[in-house]
């Protein structure tokens, strides 16, 4: 592996990975602290249904735009600087959210728009998320860029599995704290557990991370390539089109219809309400899906292809939704959503470590913005259209229709990723 002077440096691969979990561990409760709070800015600043809407999806739908150029950026100057001002960004973004609710700033603020303070509230939290949305793309797609570049084929699934497992806890210990200190503090204190949760993955990966480069002979794809490396490769499109179908199914429909679900079904645990019902549900979920990363990834690394192992934990998803459709009971509930937590990240991964066994070595930052894109385009797609669906044919016919749309990717990873031979980029073609 080449450090940030050229030269070849072997990195120790636990240490590394270990400082990546801490990072994105942290920088996911910055992201979890944000939705039992933003949510209740409508009744506490006046803000519209429209506006809360607008400041809770714009840090996805600006990390969609940023994750291909980031990629390009962590490939050309290295991991280490991006991913320090990625986490450096994700620590900004909750002070802008105490600024928005501080008298001075908005009064002030209104005055050089000009506007109602209520409108410059309102656009420093909209700036604060899309500072969140460009920070959290540097560190996502440089988490995998680092990852990819300290493994091997032969252990990269067990790796990955670690440093997914960190994200997958990080989101919902940020939804539990920042619930508690808003509920017991306020909300300025809970939007501080933020920032110092980013400064905690700030120091930690500046003390740690190493500066990786590719070794690459600086001729690496140019950004305006990255949709003929997107769409060139049937692989790279199959493990992107997954991933958009994954994401779809949880972060879109799942998250968005489950508090109405439990309450159209009467579904309850003891004395509480549907909303109460529905952080249990996903609370579980999310356990499962953490769980996963840890077994998901050493049996990738085993087994005989990355597919043997993607492909059933699509079909558990699959049966995750099918659950819910046909069984909207407690128990059925709870099945359900375990297998849905077991089938995200049991697809997720093995498909991502994919993605770096194919992945040419000056490439890897693209390819993984590529991944994310596509993510976050189902996680934005999702809400807009989960409910609709639901008020209109029910969500027993939603939820079989996400099974079915299960099936579909098992029938696209089970074509598309056969080999393990490097994608053919517009660069290395021409070369050819």
């Amino acid at each position: 592996m080449y450090d940030g002077d050229g030269t070849t440096v072997e990195y120790d691969t636990r240490t590394v990975v270990a400082s990546l979990v801490v990072g994105v561990f942290f920088g996911g409760m910055v992201g979890g602290v944000a939705f039992p709070t933003l949510p209740r800015l409508g009744s506490v600043l006046g803000f519209s249904a429209l506006v809360v809407g607008v400041i809770l999806a714009i840090n996805r739908a600006t990390r969609m735009v940023v994750n291909a150029p980031a990629g390009a950026v962590l490939d050309r100057v290295g991991t280490r600087r991006p991913m320090l001002a990625g986490f450096l960004l994700e620590g900004v973004a909750p002070v802008g959210y105490v600024l928005g609710l501080t008298d001075w700033w908005t009064n002030g603020l209104a005055h050089l728009l000009p506007a109602s303070a209520t409108a410059a509230s309102a656009a420093t939290f909209v700036l604060a998320r899309v500072v969140w949305g460009v920070g959290s793309a540097f560190v996502l797609v440089g988490a995998f860029s680092t990852v990819t570049k300290v493994t091997t084929p032969e252990n990269r699934g067990t790796w990955t599995g670690y440093m997914r497992g960190g994200q997958s806890l990080g989101f919902p210990a940020g939804l539990v704290a920042g619930g508690l200190v808003a509920d017991l503090v306020g909300f300025r204190a809970a939007f501080a557990v933020a920032g110092v949760a980013a400064a905690v993955a700030l120091v930690v990966c500046a003390l740690v991370l190493p500066d990786l480069q590719s070794g690459a002979d600086g001729h690496e794809s140019r950004l305006r390539d990255v949709p003929r490396l997107a769409f060139g490769d049937a692989r790279v499109f199959a493990v992107g089109a997954t991933n958009f179908v994954v994401r779809l199914l949880y972060a879109g429909v799942l998250l968005s219809t489950v508090v109405e679900y439990a309450a159209a079904n009467d579904i309850r645990v003891g004395s509480l309400s549907a909303t109460g019902v529905s952080g249990v549900v996903m609370a579980v979920c999310a356990l499962f899906a953490a769980a996963a990363t840890v077994v998901a990834g050493p049996l990738a690394d085993r087994a005989p292809s990355r597919s043997s192992v993607a492909v059933p934990s699509l079909g558990v998803l699959g049966v995750g939704f099918a659950c819910l459709a046909l069984a909207p009971t407690l128990v059925g509930t709870i099945t359900g959503v375990a297998l849905i937590g077991l089938g995200v990240e049991g697809a997720n991964l093995p498909l991502l470590a994919y993605l770096g066994d194919i992945s040419p070595a000056d490439d890897v930052g693209k390819l993984g913005g590529v991944y994310n894109v596509f993510g976050d385009f189902g996680s934005t797609v999702g809400p807009l259209v989960a409910l609709p669906i639901a008020t209109t044919y029910g969500y027993a016919a939603e939820y079989a229709g996400c099974a079915l749309l299960c099936v579909a990717a098992i029938a696209l990873v089970a074509r598309a990723v056969t080999d393990d031979g490097p994608v053919t980029t517009p660069r290395t073609a021409a070369d050819g």
